[in-house]
Order: C-alpha cells, then sequence, then structure tokens
C-alpha cells in the first residue's frame, strides 16, 4: 500500500530515490536508509529512532519535531536541514555535513560529531551535552544558550562562532580554537580550556568561571556569583513548506 503517515519498522530503502518524499506522522523505527536520496523530503513529526541515514543526501531536508534517537548520520549530507525540536539523542553524526543547518531547541545529548562540519549553523538553544565533537567545525555558527557541558571539544574550530550564554561546564577544549568567538555570559566553569587556542583576555573577562576553571597562562576569569543557565523556550516550529507538485511516495509493503 502507499504510505506517506503509516508504520514501517525495519524497512529496507538503501539507495532509494526519495527526493521530496513525505514522512509526516510516520513510523519508521529502525529502517535502513543507507545512501538513499532525500532531498527536500519531509520527515515532519516522524519517528525514525534507530534508523541508519548513513552517506544518505538529506540536504534542505524537513526534520522539525522528528525523533531520530540512536540514528546513524555518519558521513551524511544535512546541508541545509532544518531540524528544530528534533531528538537527536545519541546519533552519530561523525563525518557530517551540517552546514547552514538549523537545529534550534534540538536535542543532541551524547551524540557522536567527530569531524562533523556544523559551519554556520543555527545551534541556539541546543543540548549538546555528553558529546563527542573532536574536531569538528562549529565556525560561524550561532550556538547562544545551548548547554555543551561534559563534552568532548578536542580540536574543534569555534572560530567567529557566538556562544554568548552557553555553558561549557566540566567540558574538555585543548587545541579547540576560539579566535573572534563571543562568549557574554558564558559560564565556563570547571572547563578545560589550558590548551585552547585563539582565546584573549577581553573574552574570557565577558564569561564566568570558578576555581576550576583551567585556562592558557595569563588569562584570568571572573567568579559565577548567583548566575543560573537561562533555557530558553524553543523557537516554535516553522510551518513546513507547500509540498512540490510532483513528489515521491514511499511504497510500504508487508512482504518484505
Amino acid at each position: 500500500m502507499v504510505s506517506l503517515g503509516g508504520t514501517c519498522n525495519r524497512c529496507e530503502l538503501s539507495g532509494r530515490d526519495l527526493t521530496g518524499a513525505a514522512f509526516t506522522g510516520a513510523d519508521f523505527t529502525n529502517a535502513t536508509l543507507v545512501g538513499a536520496n532525500l532531498r527536500g523530503a519531509e520527515l515532519t513529526g516522524s519517528n525514525f529512532s534507530g534508523s541508519d541515514f548513513s552517506r544518505a543526501d538529506l540536504s534542505g531536508a524537513e526534520m522539525v519535531g522528528a525523533n531520530f534517537t540512536g540514528a546513524n548520520f555518519s558521513g551524511s549530507d544535512l546541508s541545509g536541514a532544518e531540524a528544530m525540536g528534533a531528538t537527536l539523542v545519541r546519533v552519530r553524526l561523525a563525518g557530517a555535513d551540517l552546514t547552514g543547518a538549523a537545529l534550534n531547541g534540538a536535542n543532541l545529548n551524547s551524540a557522536v560529531l567527530t569531524g562533523a562540519d556544523l559551519s554556520a549553523a543555527e545551534l541556539n538553544a541546543v543540548t549538546l551535552a555528553n558529546v563527542t565533537a573532536r574536531s569538528a567545525d562549529f565556525s560561524d555558527a550561532e550556538i547562544a544558550m545551548s548547554d555543551l557541558s561534559n563534552g568532548d571539544f578536542r580540536s574543534v574550530d569555534f572560530s567567529n562562532a557566538t556562544l554568548n550564554g552557553a555553558r561549557l561546564t566540566g567540558g574538555r577544549f585543548g587545541g579547540a580554537d576560539f579566535e573572534g568567538a563571543s562568549m557574554a555570559r558564558t559560564d565556563i566553569r570547571g572547563a578545560d580550556l589550558s590548551g585552547a587556542e585563539g582565546l584573549s583576555q577581553a573574552q574570557i573577562s565577558r564569561a564566568c568561571g570558578d576555581a576550576a576553571t583551567r585556562l592558557p597562562a595569563r588569562l584570568n576569569v571572573r567568579v559565577c556569583r548567583g548566575v543560573s543557565v537561562v533555557r530558553t523556550t524553543p523557537p516554535a516550529a516553522r510551518t513546513p513548506p507547500a509540498p512540490p507538485r510532483s513528489r515521491n511516495t514511499v511504497v510500504v509493503s508487508s512482504d518484505r
């Protein structure tokens, strides 16, 4: 049967051309979409937890409010994708391209972002706690009011990123580049920034830390007093764009 909102657990859709396909409200848990073409697809409000999107093309895809818990996006193209408010807990995004993606309000707790490109991405009010993001690129990204606590951000590029009001508590940042990054009210309590590069006293003076904050030589941080991390309400999901006149449909069969 033809379904745009049905259930297809463990569907095999690897390599399929699903350009512009709609999965609104669908349940495709543990599906396999390795190398699939999902350019401009709509996955709004759908459940793809445990699914494999490795090497898939999701550029410009609508993923607002969808559930991708434990999904694999390694090596996938998510450039320009919109995933506001999406659940991306424990996802694997190693080597993925997320340039210019909009992930405001998304939850990426414990995600693997090793070598991922998130340059110029919108990551405001995002949960990036406990992530592994070594050598990832966050240059020019908006990461205001986000939670980066206890993450591994060694050798990450934060140059010209906006980290205002973000929480870096307990994170590791050896070899990370902060040149030109905005750090107004950034919480760096307990963060290890001793091996970070590009940090200036002007940046650190606008942030706040504590006795456990580790900084490069000659930099001093002011102590946070009565500071609590402010959590903003995730941005309202945008209305999905009108569907294209011609779109692919997903054929779901009970005989797999």
